[in-house]
């Protein structure tokens, strides 16, 4: 974080200090929620959750390096205290972005938001010093918190933004204000939630609302191949420039194929040039995510070939995103267990139907959470989905919902071995390790509730072992 004294942040969070000898004292480390991560110079947030109050950990975190505690309460030792610990480190991130003279990009999207800034991040990074959100840190607490890792180099501050409902989106970009905003999709990730794809729309457009206007210098950046997102267009005073496949998009892609093992390929046509891209990611998704990075490095300023390299170079930064290891035996296993919706499964069982041209396929699916009435007609559709794609096996996990997926497969002509229902991961692992044979691939994927990364690293643990007793 920038370099700000106590009382400083004290007048900006509108605290009261508590022990404090000398309010002149910096904060030049970062600011924290979790005692573990605190450093010298840190500031800690002490948060009270369900299992545990942040404020116990005072007299440690002192000792640890840490010059304050922001909390709500007093603790014995120097803490600036608030009503609300939300509030303030809302309103710290604020003042701190204000300051840094950095351009903010904000996106939001129903699927693909992580990877897609993660893109972003390592594009633009290439032309200057970059601030980006860790994982899927995007709500009220990650957002700020990311904000506030930024210093006085920083020149780009890329930061995700989830909603779970309408106004989520208008209370973050109230926190960090951005200049250019993305908006990728609108699907039905979290469609329980919300109540309908209209009302997701509308919450996301939250974004390009809060844009600043095309003469102060905002953007919004559209996906023009999604009729709810290219709509939005009439919310915003931001200039709009639209990605897409579609010839009247400004950034496009042409030519779009798949290398043999499932990786896009296309040429890039921005308003400066064209180039051609080849993804390490896989399936042919990232594309539209690529274009949506693409349009954002163009804006602000990088060439076409510029952009070419940086997105052919890319790789993936967040943990269990269509993350592809092969094992010792053969065995590839796709761990793409951090979350899921109907829109990410379909993608993700379209990549595996690339990458398996000419090997097996095993598509290893749990639940996706949160999507309310529409739960069987969704599941029912991945099912069908897998079948119409020739996944050589569907191994659905879990309860319901999983039963839901077979049926799915079932309904679509899946009557033999093709699919199989498993009440749990274990039972899931103990099926693949007897049924696997070089050369398969695997993937796993599931909502983040279902804890399906086990699978994944069981399956890989496996395979160390079996290239150890080969050898």
């Amino acid at each position: 974080m920038i370099a700000l004294s106590l009382a400083e942040i004290a007048t900006v969070v509108g605290g009261q200090t508590y022990d404090i000898p000398d309010p002149s004292v910096q904060v030049t480390g970062p600011v924290v929620i979790d005692s573990r991560k605190v450093e010298d110079g840190s500031l800690f947030a002490a948060f009270v959750g369900e299992r545990v109050d942040g404020h116990d950990y005072a007299a440690d975190v002192i000792d640890k390096g840490a010059v304050a505690v922001l909390g709500s309460r007093p603790v014995g030792v120097p803490a600036i205290v608030v009503e609300d610990v939300q509030t303030a480190l809302g309103a710290l991130a604020r003042h701190v972005v204000q300051r840094l003279g950095a351009t903010l990009v904000a996106l939001t999207g129903s699927a693909g938001k992580t990877s897609t800034k993660d893109l972003i991040a390592q594009v633009l990074r290439r032309d200057a010093p970059t601030v980006f959100t860790p994982g899927s840190l995007n709500n009220e607490i990650g957002l700020p918190l990311t904000a506030l890792t930024a210093t006085d180099e920083t020149r780009y501050l890329v930061l995700e933004m989830g909603a779970r409902g309408i106004g989520h989106i208008q209370y973050l970009t109230g926190l960090t204000p951005p200049k250019v905003g993305v908006v990728l999709n609108v699907g039905t990730a979290h469609i329980g939630e919300f109540g309908g794809r209209e009302q997701i729309a509308q919450a996301k457009g939250e974004l390009v609302e809060a844009l600043p206007s095309a003469e102060d210098g905002g953007t919004a950046i559209l996906n023009a191949d999604d009729p709810l997102v290219r709509a939005m267009a009439s919310r915003t005073k931001a200039k709009v420039l639209l990605f897409g496949e579609g010839a009247d998009a400004d950034v496009r892609a042409e030519n779009v194929r798949l290398t043999e093992n499932g990786q896009p390929s296309f040429s890039l046509r921005t308003p400066s040039g064209c180039s051609d891209v080849t993804l390490r990611l896989y399936g042919e998704h990232h594309v539209s995510n690529a274009l949506a990075a693409a349009a954002v490095a163009h804006e602000l300023g990088m060439s076409a070939p510029e952009i070419a390299l940086a997105l052919s170079e890319a790789g993936t930064l967040s943990r269990w995103r269509m993350e592809v290891t092969e094992r010792p035996d053969g065995v590839t296993i796709v761990n793409d267990a951090y979350n899921a919706n109907p829109e990410s499964m379909r993608a993700a069982l379209r990549a595996l139907a690339a990458m398996g041209k000419g090997r097996r396929t095993w598509a290893v699916l749990g639940q996706m959470a949160e999507l309310g009435d529409e739960s069987l007609t969704e599941h029912d559709a991945v099912g069908r989905l897998a079948v119409r794609l020739n996944v050589s096996k569907l191994v659905a996990v879990g309860g319901r919902e999983a039963s839901w997926l077979q049926l799915g497969a079932y309904n679509e002509g899946s009557w033999g071995e093709e699919s199989v229902h498993v009440s749990d991961a274990q039972a899931a692992v103990d099926l693949l390790r007897s049924e696997l044979r070089p050369g398969d691939v695997v993937l796993v994927k599931a909502s983040r509730s279902v804890g399906l990364e086990s699978v994944a690293q069981a399956l890989l643990d496996s395979g160390i072992d079996a290239g150890a007793d080969a050898r």
